[in-house]
């Protein structure tokens, strides 16, 4: 396909996806095709040679759209949405166009300090404090910031991780040795309620530590004082507590856990506290709904994902720290192919040390589209 045949085809795909919006409420929201269908219309190995355009647009039609879930029909009530925009679809083109695998600021200066501002914008927009901002009132640099992740699973996973690092940096500075430290990794354990998102659960699975689910109320809500309970009987059978997180806006019934009690308990106990508000944060854009989340200031972690309920198409999962000190610390790996910029460092950030990847496309772009 060259330049000219392009700009053809790229023109009719932009006409199938508008006929495609204005048409979807017309089809079934569901897929009704059976398990396997699509492996007895496909031929079994790639093309030897060329197909046409027509081909493959031929075959979309008539082989994957039946087997299409229309998420964006507004007869689609199956989970909760993943809206998409026509502005956010334009941004993913342009970051399609350029391509970049922006591990590192020197990678594209642009889609790092892009996604620095745009994340700073949208926590300005939904209010949050402004420990969690990469840039101060004074135009100077902040110890916390925002990250765009894929998910709020991967959002958990290095926040966990991050966890991990300050409770072992606390130990040390008690006096515990490398040794001791070691010896007691299987001794963390990380609290969750039983409506906490099945990503907690993963996320401990895959750093390693003991998780406790604690039993939500009758208003299905995380309490302050399960919450120390279940810390109290813990630290008497010798395990060290060190994470918790609480939902604003569970999966199972859209609840919200008491964020300022854990966020007492957090405190005093010396927990790293995440705040897991994939679907319901987007909804504090609106100032009257931010009372409901009185406490999320005190966490050392927060997460929601505009590509839920902001218009914003997937993936987009916008993640906050308060202090990105111990998350860079514990997933900084230094590498000859990974050179650093010399000189003044400010305003640098290698977005590679805030998430599980060393590649990252250029999300950004479509969160600036969709705020504009």
């Amino acid at each position: 396909m060259d330049v000219n045949e392009f700009r053809k085809r790229g023109k009719e795909m932009v006409d199938f996806i508008a006929d495609y919006y204005e048409n979807v409420d017309k089809a079934p929201p569901m897929s009704t095709v059976q398990p396997g269908y699509l492996y007895s219309l496909m031929p079994h190995e790639a093309p030897e040679e060329p197909e046409s355009f027509e081909d493959i647009q031929r075959d979309i039609e008539t082989k994957i759209m039946p087997g299409m879930t229309h998420w964006q029909s507004s007869n689609f009530f199956g989970w909760y949405p993943s809206n998409s925009s026509f502005p956010a679809m334009l941004g993913d083109m342009a970051s399609s166009m350029f391509n970049i695998v922006g591990f590192n600021w020197i990678c594209s200066p642009a889609a790092t300090e892009l996604e620095t501002v745009v994340m700073d914008w949208l926590g300005k927009l939904i209010g949050l404090n402004s420990r969690f901002m990469a840039i101060k009132e004074d135009g100077t640099e902040g110890d916390g910031g925002g990250v765009i992740q894929g998910t709020a699973s991967e959002a958990h996973i290095v926040v966990m991780i991050a966890a991990r690092e300050m409770t072992i940096d606390r130990l040390k500075t008690n006096g515990m040795g490398n040794n001791d430290v070691d010896l007691v990794r299987h001794k963390l354990v990380a609290y969750f309620s039983d409506q906490t998102h099945s990503a907690g659960q993963k996320a401990a699975n895959i750093i390693g530590c003991q998780v406790r689910i604690i039993k939500s109320d009758a208003n299905f809500r995380l309490t302050k004082r399960a919450l120390q309970d279940a810390i109290c009987k813990d630290k008497s059978a010798g395990l060290i507590p060190f994470f918790v997180c609480a939902t604003f806006g569970t999966t199972n019934t859209a609840a919200i856990d008491d964020l300022s009690g854990i966020a007492d308990t957090a405190e005093s106990e010396h927990l790293w506290l995440h705040i897991d508000a994939a679907y319901a944060g987007a909804a504090l854009v609106c100032p009257e709904f931010r009372p409901l989340a009185h406490g999320i200031d005190r966490a050392h972690s927060f997460n929601f994902n505009p590509h839920k309920w902001m218009l914003t198409n997937f993936d987009c999962s916008a993640l906050w720290v308060a202090d990105s000190t111990h998350l860079v610390g514990a997933l900084s790996i230094e590498r000859e192919y990974l050179p650093k910029v010399k000189g003044a460092s400010d305003f640098v950030k290698d977005y590679r040390n805030w998430q599980l990847p060393l590649g990252r496309r250029f999300r950004a772009l479509k969160l600036w589209f969709v705020m504009r």
